[in-house]
């Protein structure tokens, strides 16, 4: 059940909600919004209804107005916005140390809320929230690329891999994690509408409102090949589902360094069609 109800003394029978529905749903029935039963099993769940509703008349799914944020004067500065974009930097140095449990959550919640194919929200993010923990997975993933370094078991085009594992291994030098305390993973059923768009697009949001808090990030191209090919083992002891498809993993923590200003990349690269 979707139960999407209507207060019909707050409803100006607008039609907004009708007029926006992606699933195209809603009907306006006796001048009030409704859904028929046998409609519902198509809805997206994506909400769009509830946000649209300009008296808050409107609930589905349980949610109601009063439980949402408004966003009519809530809305970041555009030129802070484009500061924090041109700002992002990946960090490569943190201080060996937990962030808050509750920083932490906040970052995954909003994180969730990215968008993705067909609004399956079906990413999955497996996350190393502890320092200890994650010392005790970078030894292992370590110990496993040296292995097959060893064994010449890398697969072509990986050969630089083995550069990394000896800075590991002569000067103790992290280049896979980067000596960050936590890490998430993000994952997707392989048979879903778009898992590896969704597994990057919702670590771009992670990475954004990151770096809003003041916590560094950094992606993990080598992490992630290790889990998902070079070292397989660690997959299964992190819990990701051999259905789901590895989108991308990323480092993060608080910070050991600070940027001071934004880069200048010039403009866009960009290919204008004409008809």
């Amino acid at each position: 059940m979707l139960s999407f109800n209507i207060d019909k003394q707050t409803c100006n029978k607008c039609g907004l909600c009708v007029a926006d529905c992606p699933a195209m749903i809603i009907d306006m029935e006796n001048s009030y919004p409704s859904i028929a039963v046998d409609k519902e099993s198509t809805c997206f769940k994506c909400q769009h209804c509830l946000a649209i509703c300009p008296t808050g008349a409107l609930s589905i799914l349980g949610k109601k107005a009063e439980d949402s944020r408004p966003i009519k004067g809530n809305l970041p500065d555009p030129d802070k916005l484009e500061i924090l974009i041109k700002g992002r930097r990946s960090v490569r140095r943190y201080h060996d140390e937990n962030l808050d449990p509750e920083l932490m959550q906040r970052l995954l919640d909003v994180a969730w809320h990215a968008p993705s194919g067909h609004n399956s929200r079906q990413v999955l993010f497996t996350v190393i929230d502890n320092k200890d923990e994650m010392s005790r997975i970078r030894e292992e993933t370590m110990a496993g690329l040296i292995k097959v370094v060893r064994e010449n078991r890398l697969p072509a085009g990986m050969e630089f891999i083995a550069e990394f594992v000896k800075l590991w291994e002569g000067h103790g030098v992290d280049v896979v994690f980067r000596g960050a305390p936590h890490m998430i993973i993000a994952s997707a059923p392989k048979d879903g509408v778009s898992p590896m768009a969704d597994c990057l697009i919702a670590l771009s949001y992670f990475e954004l409102f990151a770096q809003s808090l003041g916590v560094g990030t950094v992606w993990g191209g080598i992490a992630k090949w290790a889990f998902n090919d070079l070292v397989p083992e660690l997959r299964t002891k992190l819990g990701i589902p051999q259905n789901n498809l590895i989108g991308y993993a990323m480092a993060f923590g608080k910070p050991a360094v600070h940027y001071q200003r934004t880069v200048e990349n010039g403009r866009a690269n960009v290919a204008r069609v004409t008809v």
